[in-house]
């Protein structure tokens, strides 16, 4: 599953702001942002770039770190306390 949803929240941009940086119509990049698509490696180092990110981060799940996972809605950090 892509992440640019998730980092594009956190950044406080949309995909209307995205599109353009990467030279492409946002219905372009809805269509390669979307759950199951499977986007060029070229259109994922391009998003990446735009987005101030390693290409990989793209792709990973957000792991938790220090006890925090991040918040797929709002970007912010959840901390977990396991009893």
């Amino acid at each position: 599953m892509l992440r640019v949803k998730e980092i594009l929240k956190a950044r406080g941009m949309t995909a209307k702001q995205l599109a353009p940086l990467i030279g492409i119509t946002e219905g372009a990049l809805s269509l390669q942002i979307k759950d199951g698509a499977n986007p060029r490696l070229d259109s994922l180092e391009k998003i990446a770039k735009a987005l101030g990110v390693r290409t990989s981060e793209l792709l990973d799940e957000p792991q938790a770190l220090n006890g925090t996972v991040t918040c797929p809605h709002c970007g912010k950090p959840i901390e977990l306390c396991v009893k």
